[in-house]
């Protein structure tokens, strides 16, 4: 069997930093990834949130704003930062809308920001700018240097869990405590 044949997607799953992982844009951080396949991979960081709130974004769009929006704009990853992404259930189809599973879609049109202003948009949604993104082979050479764990998503981590705890909760989908885990990887 071939290794292009061996290939595992982890789309639709977080992507969770190891303690030892010291990359200021990824320590202690939770990733969602949208798409991992043989070129590469994207995820937006669910746990960094920026200075910002959503309601100064959106401000600063010169969108009229008719209900408060006091959630923190996301850091969502060092690519692209001026590249907004609105991470939400699948319930309505935007202009630009990716499905990426039954309980998660990305929308990167101008017409979900606006709705967020009316009041009319997602109930649950994260808004970040930036993504996070790997070459091919990156993620997964990444992952056998134990920099990450992997987990399937589940949507109470992205849209209930308070922001500041989703590292720990993501930890606990695996079965881990978080203070007996070693910086270190053994291969047998």
């Amino acid at each position: 069997m071939s290794e292009a044949s061996e290939f595992q997607s982890y789309s639709d799953h977080l992507l969770i930093a190891m303690p030892s992982l010291n990359d200021p844009n990824f320590s202690r951080s939770v990733t969602y990834l949208c798409e991992h396949n043989e070129d590469g991979a994207m995820g937006l960081v669910i746990n960094r949130p920026s200075d910002m709130t959503v309601q100064q974004l959106l401000a600063h769009l010169e969108m009229e704003i008719i209900v408060e929006l006091p959630q923190p704009l996301m850091v969502g990853g060092p690519v692209q930062v001026d590249r907004g992404f609105v991470m939400h259930k699948p319930e309505t189809q935007w202009r630009s809308t990716w499905a990426i599973s039954r309980d998660v879609a990305i929308t990167t049109s101008q017409d979900i920001l606006e709705a967020l202003a009316r009041g009319e948009g997602p109930a649950e949604a994260i808004v970040a700018l930036g993504y996070a993104g790997w070459g091919a082979g990156q993620l997964e050479q990444e992952i056998l240097d134990n920099s990450w764990l992997t987990v399937p998503a589940r949507p109470r981590i992205l849209f209930d869990i308070p922001i500041e705890k989703r590292w720990e909760a993501a930890m606990r989908l695996i079965g881990f405590d978080i203070s007996q885990l070693s910086g270190s990887a053994g291969h047998a």
